[in-house]
């Protein structure tokens, strides 16, 4: 450190160059009681340096420890009686601890919030009073610094208004000054610093803590809602299999009505007759008819075994749509009548009326085509569109699509004594869901019934399921 040069006589400019460094105003006979008041002073400022100095390390060891690090080196610096620490109600709520009393041999009271503090018992009034005014705030002295000979306050600040405050009585004959006003607010100023970053961290935890709740109730809820879905999904596929059973079961039932009621009946009304006339016919006739009548007789047969094996068919509630188009393929079709059934797009389930259309359109097509088609082949195609699912039924027999067309018209117009109400049962099954039927000439040579509904899609079919 450079300072002024001496220009005039050594006698007076270097005395006054050494007063200026060591703040001594004279080299006479008080020059030594001044020099070592000076150095006092200044180890006394160092002291309250390391002091300061250390209570700032304790900050990272949390509030509690920061407040007494800062209560003790208060007391330190001071040779005090007596230290007070406190916060007003209602300021800083999420941190700790609320207040502390230091005695001057380091012992620690508090009533309630310091792990280390002793429950507190015939203390100063001066003390209790103070603890007291800061909590409520019942005076407004202690809104600014209070220094006195042996007794000095800082009020704790933050963001301009007060918080708590600081204060310590020395024992008598040590006397404080401005210097030891600046110690106590610097520490003053660490404590407040150190509580509002411990309140802070409080509300971040708090809010973390929240989160996490809030994050395992949703978590929970999610998983409740997978669950629940997971068993509407259950439940709707039990349901599309039942109702897949109930539709195969009532057109067997349905086919071995047809099968009893009108195809035996006119089997047993043939043979019936074939008996008849063979009793009035010539023996070489004769023996021709009972050889048709046998014939009928296992004609009969046959009919009662297959309305049986209709009444007593497996269940087909784990089959798909297509598996159960090739169901009702086997059930009308006859030994000679060849079919196919494709599925084309991605397979899904469709809603329960969808499926009732097309089983029921399906089986009605399929029908006409073992009765009347005279046809040798036929081939069912279920299509899954991106926006609708369609059902095709193709044969290569004799039938004329203008003349079903025709047929059709009537049939929506009048009874036509119960004839052909499959056409218009197909055509209304279809309208009610808002889809379309059309009959035209197939490339196989024979009538084509094709039918088209909206996408009727609740979730695509799982492999497992497909292969089910």
């Amino acid at each position: 450190m450079q300072g002024p040069c001496p220009t005039s006589s050594p006698d007076s400019s270097d005395a006054e160059w050494l007063n200026s460094l060591i703040g001594l105003h004279s080299v006479k006979g008080g020059h030594y009681a001044q020099y070592r008041g000076v150095e006092q002073r200044l180890s006394r400022v160092v002291g309250a340096l390391d002091r300061i100095s250390r209570a700032l390390v304790d900050t990272a060891e949390g509030p509690e420890n920061l407040v007494l690090s800062v209560a003790r080196a208060v007391s330190e610096h001071l040779d005090a009686r007596w230290v007070v620490f406190a916060l007003c109600d209602g300021e800083l709520e999420r941190t700790g601890p609320r207040h502390l009393m230091m005695a001057a041999d380091g012992t620690v009271y508090a009533f309630e919030g310091v792990a280390s503090g002793r429950v507190p018992s015939n203390l100063p009034d001066e003390v209790l009073n103070r603890l007291n005014d800061i909590l409520r705030r019942q005076t407004d002295r202690l809104e600014v610094a209070v220094v006195d000979d042996h007794h000095l306050h800082l009020p704790l600040e933050l963001d301009g208004r007060v918080v708590g405050g600081l204060s310590a009585w020395t024992r008598r004959g040590n006397l404080v000054d401005s210097a030891d006003l600046v110690v106590m607010r610097i520490l003053a100023r660490q404590a407040v610093v150190a509580l509002l970053n411990a309140a802070l961290l409080e509300e971040s935890r708090h809010q973390l803590t929240r989160a996490e709740d809030a994050y395992r109730r949703v978590s929970e809820q999610a998983a409740v809602l997978a669950a629940r879905n997971e068993d509407l999904e259950r439940t709707q596929r039990e349901l599309s299999a039942a109702i897949r059973q109930r539709l195969v079961t009532e057109e067997r039932e349905r086919i071995a009505r047809e099968l009893h009621d009108s195809v035996t009946q006119s089997v047993l009304s043939a043979g019936m007759q074939i008996e008849v006339c063979r009793v009035e016919s010539d023996p070489a006739t004769a023996a021709r008819l009972e050889v048709a009548g046998r014939l009928t007789r296992n004609a009969v047969e046959q009919l009662r075994s297959v309305i049986y094996a209709l009444n007593q068919a497996p269940s087909v509630g784990g089959l798909t749509l297509g598996e159960i188009l090739d169901e009702l393929c086997s059930m009308h079709m006859p030994a000679d009548l060849r079919t196919e059934v494709r599925v084309v797009g991605k397979v899904r389930d469709l809603s329960d009326d969808a499926q009732h259309a097309i089983l029921r359109i399906a089986g009605e097509a399929l029908f006409n085509t073992a009765v009347h088609a005279e046809a040798t082949r036929a081939k069912v195609v279920l299509t899954y569109g991106e926006h609708d699912v369609g059902l095709s039924v193709d044969d290569d027999g004799a039938g004329d699509p203008g003349h079903l067309r025709r047929v059709l018209q009537a049939a929506t117009l009048g009874d036509l004594a119960g004839r052909h109400r499959g056409l218009a049962n197909m055509t209304t099954r279809a309208a009610d869901l808002g889809g379309t039927l059309r009959i035209r000439r197939s490339r196989m040579g024979g009538i084509r019934i094709a039918v088209e509904l909206p996408d009727a899609t609740v979730r695509p079919v799982r492999p497992r399921e497909v292969n089910q």
